[in-house]
């Protein structure tokens, strides 16, 4: 089966990324649709306690992260070895990143406004991880000639303007865009490019005494804010449910 899917699914040595991203996904959709019912009361699921104290299940998800990504490095990119690293690699990112809010607050939000910022890292990493698996580079050296790959000189000049790009886009307070720019160039440039967000570093900077340009960054956020905020929104409890009321 592996083999067959080696030859027809996926570029050769990405069988093993392909099974850690859909572990990673089922493994993250599992995880909410158990956590939900524990939290409506359904089911035979309960919290997992040891002598009173609540394990969360970044705990065991650090240990398979820790187990699959040393089993990666030993068994390389071919073979059961690299498969099964993989799945376990897969398993405990979904377990970690799904209380990604949780271990950057250091505190159980999980169904708080807070705890939103965990969905929104599964997605953006699974996300990042289908363009690699679909022939994406980081930093855009996948647009590269096999001619252009032997010079290093092309190489890694590409590499800094991309990586400027992004840096240029974070800096207007376009995070999904830089990440995403460090992957596809283009997703870089745009948002290099484009009006930088009212309240970002870059703005704070160049628009200050343009009171035009920032007038203008006041609107474009506004309109995108009102057009995307809601989808981003539904799409997000869709996936990890709504947070508690008390907590908006």
């Amino acid at each position: 089966m592996g083999h067959w899917l080696q030859r027809n699914i996926v570029e050769p040595g990405k069988l093993p990324l392909l099974l850690a991203l859909t572990a990673f996904v089922l493994t993250f959709l599992l995880t909410r649709l158990v956590t939900r019912l524990i939290r409506a009361g359904k089911g035979p699921f309960g919290n997992v306690k040891a002598g009173g104290l609540h394990i969360h299940h970044v705990v065991p998800g650090i240990v398979l992260t820790v187990i699959g990504g040393f089993g990666a490095v030993a068994s390389g990119s071919h073979g059961a070895g690299a498969c099964a690293s993989a799945i376990c690699f897969g398993i405990g990112t979904g377990l970690v990143l799904d209380e990604f809010a949780l271990i950057l607050h250091l505190d159980d939000v999980y169904w708080s406004e807070e705890g939103r910022k965990s969905v929104e890292v599964v997605v953006l990493t699974a996300a990042l991880v289908g363009l690699v698996l679909l022939g994406y580079s980081p930093l855009g050296v996948n647009d590269l000639s096999d001619d252009e790959v032997t010079g290093r000189g092309v190489a890694l000049s590409t590499v800094a303007v991309n990586f400027l790009l992004s840096l240029v886009a974070l800096s207007k307070g376009k995070a999904r865009t830089a990440i995403f720019g460090a992957v596809v160039p283009t997703v870089a440039l745009i948002g290099a490019i484009r009006l930088a967000r009212p309240a970002s570093p870059w703005a704070r900077r160049f628009y200050t005494r343009r009171p035009r340009a920032l007038a203008r960054a006041e609107r474009r956020a506004e309109r995108h804010d009102r057009r995307w905020s809601r989808l981003r929104r539904g799409l997000e409890e869709l996936l990890g449910g709504k947070p508690d009321p008390s907590s908006r």
